[in-house]
Parts: C-alpha cells; structure tokens; sequence
C-alpha cells in the first residue's frame, strides 16, 4: 500500500541511543561475563574441550526451570570457568568485561563473583580473590569504569563456608568488595541457613544482594527480606506474584536486579513480554537491569534496556528513570553517582 507522501513510508521515529544512556550494572556473574571468542582462544590454549552449545557462536538453548535443565546450565558454566587458570586470564576477562560495559554506558559495574571456584587454580582463596581485586582495580584504570566486587556464596554448599566467604568479604572491603550475596540453584538450600554469613557481611559494612524470586516464587523473596535483610534482591521478578510482597520492596526501597534476557533464556518467562517490568514499575519496586551471564544468554546491558522499549513501551523518561534506579541502588562513591545522574539528565535533554 502506497503512502501519500510520494509512494515513500514515512521515516521511523528517532529514538535515543540507549547505548550512550549512563548507567550501572549491578548483576554481571564472573565468568558469565566472558567473550565467546575468549573462551575459544582459552580452551585452545589449555586443550579444553568445549560441547557444541559453546562453540556454536549463538547462545545455547536452556531452560532451568527443571532440575536437568539448572544441571545443564551449571555444567556449561563450569567448563567456561575451567578455562580461566592463570592471573593473566582473569585480568583478560576483567579488562574485556569493563571494556563491555563501556560500550554500553555503563559508569559503575560490580561484577560478582565466588572466589573459591578459582581458588584450586590460583593458589588458594585469599590469592585468587587478591588477583581478582588487582585484575578489577587494572581494568578500572585502563578504561575509566567505576568498578568493584560483590562476593557471593554458593547455596549449594554448607553454610560455614558462606560464613568463611563472608569474613573474607569484610576483610577486602577497603581492598573493593562492596557487597556479599548468595547465588546458583534457589530451590536448594533455605536462605535462613546463611543468616550468620549476611550478618557478618552487614555488620562489616557490605551491601546484602541475594538471588531471590527467579527459579521458585514469591516465597524465595520473601525470604531473602527477612531472613537476610537484603537491600537488593538479585533478580526478584518472582515478586510480581504478590501485590503485598511488591509494596513491602517499594516501601524498603529495595532494588531488584532484573534480568530479562536471562530471564527468556533460562524459562522463567517465554517471551521477553512477559518479563514483569511493568508490574515492579507500576508498583514502585526500583529496579536495576543486568545482563547476568552474556556469554550463556547472548546478551550485554544495553540489551536489557532495549527490551525494556521493545517490548515494554519503556519511553526514553521511564528508560532514564531505570537508570537513575540503578545507579541510586549502587555502591558507587557519592561523585561518581552524581556524574552518573547528571549524564542521564543530559541524555534525556539532549535533541534527538
């Protein structure tokens, strides 16, 4: 069908780049954070052998919502991780993930990350976190991202050694740790069993950022408020579920780390529309978008924003909004969120 103007369709409206949109990237996991192409040339150099769903150069096929699908999951993660043996590896990955991050606007990323899985291969736990700090500290430099480090501990394993990581947390704290949080299979382990750890993590002054509200419910939110004392949630859009769950987030002002590509990829939702973006919006619960695993999911931080647009109708005021949430939700010094805040007001004022 021809268009009153000459036989031409008019010419889409310009949108904002939402890749120059400052803004900062609170759940990036370690090792998902890797270049696809990284990992290649890592496996090459250490003889690993790769399966077909990491070498295929698009995303793999997943879905957690299973207990096989988790293990699948977690096996391709830990072959990814089984390439990155030596300081000059992690300090690859560190640089290429700032570098990332940069890319997509991002002022602030705090990558997280268990030091014990690299321990084995550097030297122990106290080194490897050290290599970790000195890899995060390099990249900051070379590329002008704030950055720093959230420890976690894995649910999976006993609740002494989250105690273990949290006190080794705390100790780092001046070193770049800012937060302590608690990742892999929710359904596993119950969150009051790592009271103790977040109380330590609390008391020595780090953010408290638990996995919550991905894989099981509200409930699992719920938890993690109560029995944790969060002051974010990593993920949460479980919440949506329980009208009286969102506005206790909205009056505690807690921030959930939404993942929505994540989100897709491992069957939580099975479109990108479905994620709740809305309902957490409309309810007033602040929300910090994250690319949680690039490598496995395809998808880096400006990704996140453009399914916000896409397929939320996020407009360019709302999508600004979700920033200025990230960067309040963040560990960043109190300079470097002005800046931040400052540069989403420009973006938002700037003519298209």
């Amino acid at each position: 069908m021809l268009h009153q103007s000459g036989g031409h369709p008019p010419n889409p409206p310009k949108v904002r780049d939402l890749s120059l949109l400052p803004k900062a990237h609170l759940h990036l996991h370690f090792t998902g954070s890797m270049r696809p192409s990284t990992l290649l040339e890592l496996a090459d150099k250490y003889g690993v052998h790769l399966p077909d769903a990491l070498t295929g150069g698009e995303p793999p096929k997943l879905r957690a919502t299973d207990e096989r699908g988790w293990f699948r999951f977690q096996r391709l993660y830990d072959i990814a991780r089984s390439c990155l043996r030596a300081p000059e590896d992690i300090q690859r990955l560190v640089r290429e993930a700032a570098q990332e991050d940069v890319r997509d606007g991002s002022g602030w990323l705090e990558i997280q990350v268990d030091p014990t899985s690299y321990a084995p291969m550097l030297g122990g736990l106290i080194p490897a976190l050290e290599i970790i700090l000195d890899a995060v500290d390099q990249a900051a430099r070379e590329t002008g991202l704030g950055m720093r480090v959230v420890v976690a501990a894995n649910r999976m394993k006993h609740p002494l050694d989250a105690r273990t990581l949290a006190r080794l947390a705390v100790r780092y704290a001046d070193r770049g740790v800012v937060g302590f949080g608690l990742s892999n299979d929710e359904r596993r382990g119950m969150a009051r069993d790592f009271d103790r750890a977040f109380a330590i993590a609390r008391e020595g002054g780090l953010l408290a950022a638990p996995h919550g509200g991905e894989l099981t419910g509200p409930a699992s939110v719920r938890d993690c408020l109560d029995d944790l004392h969060a002051s974010r949630i990593g993920h949460g859009v479980r919440a949506a579920e329980d009208p009286r769950l969102l506005r206790k987030l909205a009056e505690r002002g807690v921030t959930c780390e939404v993942c929505p590509a994540s989100n897709v990829a491992l069957g939580v939702y099975e479109k990108p529309g479905d994620v709740p973006l809305r309902t957490l919006w409309d309810a007033g619960v602040p929300m910090a978008l994250g690319a949680d695993d690039p490598l496995l999911f395809g998808s880096r931080l400006s990704a996140q924003y453009e399914i916000a647009r896409r397929h939320h109708a996020f407009t360019d005021t709302e999508l600004a909004e979700l920033a200025r949430q990230s960067v309040r939700a963040s560990a960043a010094p109190e300079d470097v969120r002005k800046k931040l805040l400052s540069g989403i007001d420009d973006w938002l004022t700037a003519t298209v």
